[in-house]
């Protein structure tokens, strides 16, 4: 819509609807128009168009200095100028901004927000008593639209990175924000962006387990049976060799199966209801991450400014991210903090680890790990498999290491009873939030192995024409499947794989508040779960405090996989090392997006990231996004990002000493994971020969994905064929 500026003595930039006012630069244009206006009000009026088509003709005098008066309240006008439409009648002021508060939103967008509260509203009642009704309460209120306050020069808040709305244009929320009080996924969005979300949303999740929110009995048969399953996918440490031990499945807690101390145990809704948990316990599980707690999990000592406390001030008015809710700071945002929100009103129970010990906190020894398992069955214990509901699953782990204390935490998310063609498999929805607080002096160490959705079809990258040389041309030993993988087409078996349904989201939010306190992080990303993202956010925020995090994803078949990683630099003299590792095969897609923010505060910072990315396929995909914002002056960091293929230099090197293509091309696969694999706790990984063992279980992943053929000259460079 055009619209007609009479010029005033003072004007303000032009702001259009979709900008965002506590960030838009008072463009050129506006200069100009300011220059223009002041130059008119020395002589005669001057009309400017803002908008598509000519200027209309030139009107009188009386007709271009009208002013608003008493009786017309509702005409635009404000510091004496008023903006008139292109059929030259005055626009109306906005005071009323809800009817445009949906007004953007597609029918995409519309469907996520229908997928979202279908599992909010879904029965079965909460059971984390005020933390389930502080999230709710959040969630369900809109976001007030009004306009941000214009800071006068000399006050603390002024920036020059400000503007003002035209009182005829409206305001509308952030994208995510249109409905609830917290960003839903959006397929534009930047924290979504190259997710699947439409597959996400097209999914219905909103079925829970039976029995949520009580504990699961076991006769001694089944609990035997369980443990020797358990046992085989690695996820079992037996009473010596652990401090504690907390298994669930399906959500709800197994206390045959678990071995629980003071320090180390469930809380249910008795818990919550009888007031009992500590008040520390009660702020730290009502913490949301990405911003949207405001108050720094401990102040930032900072000789300038004072201890600081808030995150959205934090680096001064020119350089803060602001409101959570704002679009600049959602921008770079990860999109955790609805599905945080939405696991403390829908899960049924918490695991709490407390290292209250000094045992093993030296640099040396750590002390026997605690070990956290998430299982889930086909059914994910759902009573709707019938109609074809999926059922959502939401764990919950709140782990806390006092000041001088060492932990060892290993959680793990298994299959039971994956067996594929069962009839009562339906679509699941794990939605894990863990939270972590690490004291002063305080060393965690944090092993994650997500291998739920078992494993991915092989051979999807193939063409008809390529299964039907292979065909022909099969020999023994050309992979582990045989013959049988080529009978059937890959790409069909692969979309009917039940687990291509599943959706697994992990979101891990890390606080070092302690000084010198340490957080080492391993994350790998190895199920075959059609979606899968894990998320995590450390934020440093005591001198000497140190965050290291390896991760690895690997993605194969029609998998849609993201790893999101967040280094929060606010305290003077924080270290950080991150090393990712990706290995996409198939038709898969993956990314990764990393970021590193150092604020003003937290000068001498040193940090180190880099993302390296092997593609075994020509049709797999991979975005790898490293980035680093920098808004200290004192700082030592560096990023970046590699992506190739596997080295033909070290594959001839293995094939003249006798080695058969696929197992040259599986030993170099293993190797760039083993070097993230051996920073996993080694009480959990095993044995090198053990048939159960990390490294045997990632080995068969790894079969699956190797690439078959020679290597071909195509466009000039090495390709696998």
């Amino acid at each position: 819509m055009g619209v007609i500026v009479l010029s005033s003595p003072s004007s303000d930039a032009f702001v259009t609807p979709h900008s965002n006012p506590s960030r838009s630069v008072p463009s050129l244009a506006s200069s100009s128009r300011q220059t223009l206006h002041r130059r008119a009000s020395l002589s005669s009026a001057l009309s400017v168009s803002i908008g598509l088509g000519p200027e209309g003709e030139p009107t009188d005098d009386a007709s271009t200095t009208a002013t608003a008066t008493a009786e017309n309240p509702a005409i635009a006008s404000e510091g004496g100028k008023i903006i008139f439409g292109e059929d030259g009648q005055p626009l109306p002021i906005i005071t009323d901004h809800e009817p445009y508060r949906t007004k953007r939103m597609s029918n995409s967008d519309r469907a996520a927000d229908a997928w979202f509260g279908a599992m909010l509203e879904s029965g079965g009642g909460s059971f984390l008593g005020k933390v389930s009704e502080e999230a709710r309460k959040r969630l369900v209120s809109k976001v007030e639209l009004v306009d941000e306050p214009v800071h006068e020069y000399g006050d603390e808040e002024w920036t020059p990175y400000q503007s003002r709305r035209l009182p005829t244009s409206p305001l509308y929320p952030a994208y995510g924000l249109e409905t609830y009080g917290l960003p839903i996924p959006r397929r534009m969005a930047e924290a979504w962006r190259h997710f699947d979300v439409n597959g996400l949303v097209a999914e219905d999740y909103s079925s829970r387990p039976n029995g949520i929110g009580s504990d699961m009995e076991l006769s001694e048969d089944d609990a035997v049976k369980i443990t020797s399953e358990l046992s085989s996918k690695g996820a079992w440490l037996d009473d010596e060799a652990c401090t504690g031990r907390l298994v669930y499945i399906n959500g709800r807690f197994c206390p045959s199966l678990s071995k629980q101390t003071d320090d180390v145990k469930n809380l249910d809704s008795k818990c919550f209801d009888s007031g009992a948990l500590p008040e520390k316990t009660m702020e730290y599980l009502s913490r949301l991450p990405d911003g949207f707690t405001d108050r720094l999990a401990a102040e930032v000592p900072d000789e300038f400014r004072g201890p600081l406390t808030s995150l959205e001030k934090l680096s001064g008015p020119d350089h803060n991210v602001g409101k959570a809710t704002s679009q600049f700071a959602i921008n770079n945002q990860q999109g955790t903090a609805a599905f945080a929100a939405l696991n403390s009103v829908k899960a049924g129970c918490v695991a709490y680890v407390e290292a209250a010990s000094k045992e093993g906190s030296d640099d040396e020894t750590m002390p026997l790990p605690v070990l956290i398992v998430n299982a889930q069955t086909p059914s994910g214990g759902s009573a709707d498999v019938a109609v074809e509901k999926g059922v959502s699953l939401h764990p919950r782990t709140l782990a806390v290491a006092n000041d001088g204390c060492a932990l060892s935490l290993v959680q793990m998310c298994i299959d039971l009873d994956d067996s594929p063609g069962e009839e009562s498999r339906c679509p699941t929805f794990v939605n894990g939030h863990t939270q972590i607080f690490v004291g002063a002096n305080a060393n965690v160490t944090h092993s994650f192995l997500e291998e739920s959705g078992g494993l991915v079809t092989p051979r999807v990258e193939m063409s008809d024409e390529e299964l039907d040389t292979a065909k022909l041309a099969f020999k023994p030993g050309l992979g582990p499947e045989g013959l049988d993988a080529f009978i059937h087409n890959p790409r069909e078996v692969e979309s009917q794989r039940p687990a291509l349904r599943n959706t697994h989201f992990d979101s891990i939010d890390v606080h070092v508040t302690g000084e010198e306190g340490s957080y080492a992080g391993s994350l790998m990303e190895l199920g075959g779960c059609g979606r899968a993202r894990i998320s995590i956010s450390a934020s440093l925020l005591r001198p000497g405090a140190t965050a290291s995090i390896n991760g690895f994803a690997l993605s194969g078949g029609a998998q849609r996989s993201d790893m999101r990683t967040n280094i929060h630099h606010i305290a003077q003299g924080t270290i950080s090392r991150q090393e990712q590792r990706n290995m996409v095969g198939g038709r898969s897609t993956a990314s990764f997006r990393g970021r590193i923010r150092v604020e003003q505060s937290a000068q001498q910072t040193d940090s180190e990231q880099l993302s390296r990315t092997i593609l075994l396929s020509d049709h797999a995909r991979i975005w790898a996004t490293p980035s680093l914002e920098i808004i200290a002056d004192d700082v030592k960091c560096t990023h970046g990002a590699t992506v190739s293929d596997l080295s033909e230099e070290e594959l001839f090197y293995l094939r003249s000493r006798g080695i058969d293509r696929t197992t040259a091309r599986n030993m170099l696969m293993y190797a760039f994971v083993d070097e993230i694999a051996a920073s996993v706790d080694q009480r959990i990984v095993g044995g090198y020969d053990d048939e159960h063992g990390l490294r045997s279980r990632v080995i068969r992943r790894l079969e699956n994905l190797v690439p078959l053929g020679e290597k071909s000259l195509v466009g000039g460079e090495f390709q696998s064929v």
